[in-house]
């Protein structure tokens, strides 16, 4: 029987789900990072009068708040209240989300339609090469813009109306990734100090209100927040306007997508992960990406382009991020608990399975 016990954890281990959200979660942080990699090398030909990047090395004063495209370095105060904020908003959607959830899932909408289409920006760039004009197309008021980011943006509309219809979970991881990339991208670390200050103060919001919260609220607030799902604003929208008792009422509730699912392989449940454990950790292995093509330029060799050719700091810190994450994973298993940064095994009722995407009739329990 322990032998038997032994196998059965051990294989749930190499579950589709929990392969899948090692496999993706680290291929968001690889791609993110030389996407990040890539404006930088872009805004550097562009930049004529030598001005240095927000968050490069070379930039003396590089803990000041630069803006330059979009990119937003962080520097030491913000690292030291994010935490704090990141609290405050978690409670207000501990205790408030009847009343602040169409909104929230609105704002959610709005930010997944343009990460979502950045994460498409290359590949729309890539079709529409051939045709694309020379010239940006005018909107006005509301800027000038290429044909590829008219079409990410286009068909990154559609996908969200689709899963704001659907509510399949499918759609929401990918709306989950280009949150992701985005925010790698964007985002960036200036210094190794403010990296600790902030991966610290976020261990310690994330062990506080994983293990800690249940005994002060009665409730695990990360894991209820994280796995509560929202009205659909359509439902919302045809209840006010009085449009008669079928209009919206067949549209699913909506599971934001602030968090990556993935089903196992007998559909019996879901792996989960935050995307806040990608994006921190992913934040300090896009600032050692850039540090190792800084060390390469300053050395005379040629900067990484698509791929690097030998053991760097990055490989380094990317097998460190699997190591954490494999042993977040183990914890989850042994503890049967939610853990920091870990995948966590989603024990789904029927209703709550339907709300992802699957049958209402599926069987859905813990894995023993």
């Amino acid at each position: 029987m322990a032998e038997q016990g032994y196998t059965s954890w051990a294989y749930s281990l190499v579950d589709s789900s929990q392969v899948s959200t090692f496999l993706i979660s680290i291929l968001l942080i690889v791609y993110g990072s030389f996407r990040s990699l890539n404006m930088d090398c872009e805004n550097q030909e562009k930049d004529k009068d030598g001005n240095p990047l927000p968050g490069s090395f070379n930039n003396s004063n590089s803990n000041s708040e630069c803006y330059i495209q979009g990119i937003q370095t962080i520097d030491s105060t913000q690292a030291l209240f994010l935490p704090i904020g990141a609290s405050v908003s978690l409670l207000v959607m501990f205790f408030f989300f009847d009343s602040v959830q169409v909104v929230f899932t609105i704002c959610t909408a709005v930010l997944a339609t343009i990460a979502f289409a950045f994460l498409l920006l290359p590949m729309c760039q890539y079709v529409t090469k051939p045709c694309a004009p020379v010239n940006k197309i005018s909107f006005g008021c509301c800027g000038r813009f290429t044909l590829a980011e008219l079409l990410s943006f286009s068909l990154s509309v559609l996908l969200v109306l689709i899963w704001v219809l659907t509510g399949h979970w499918l759609l929401m991881d990918a709306l989950a990734m280009g949150l992701c990339v985005a925010m790698i991208a964007f985002v960036r670390l200036p210094s190794l100090k403010v990296s600790c200050l902030l991966l610290s103060g976020l261990l310690i919001y994330d062990v506080f209100w994983v293990f800690f919260s249940a005994y002060i609220f009665n409730s695990n607030v990360m894991v209820k927040v994280a796995t509560q799902p929202a009205e659909n604003p359509i439902d919302v929208l045809s209840r006010k306007l009085h449009l008669g008792p079928g209009m919206g009422r067949d549209v699913p509730r909506l599971s934001l997508p602030g968090k990556l699912v993935f089903p196992s392989s007998t559909g019996s449940h879901f792996s989960m992960l935050g995307i806040g454990d990608i994006v921190m950790p992913g934040l300090l292995l896009c600032f050692v990406l850039r540090y190792d093509n800084y060390k390469k330029q300053a050395n005379g060799e040629v900067p990484i382009s698509g791929r690097m050719q030998r053991v760097s700091y990055f490989h380094c810190t990317l097998v460190g991020y699997f190591v954490g994450l494999l042993t977040a994973t183990v914890a989850s298993r042994i503890h049967r608990a939610a853990q920091p940064c870990s995948a966590l095994p989603g024990a789904l009722h029927p209703a709550a399975s339907s709300h992802y995407g699957l049958p209402e009739d599926m069987p859905c329990k813990q894995r023993k």
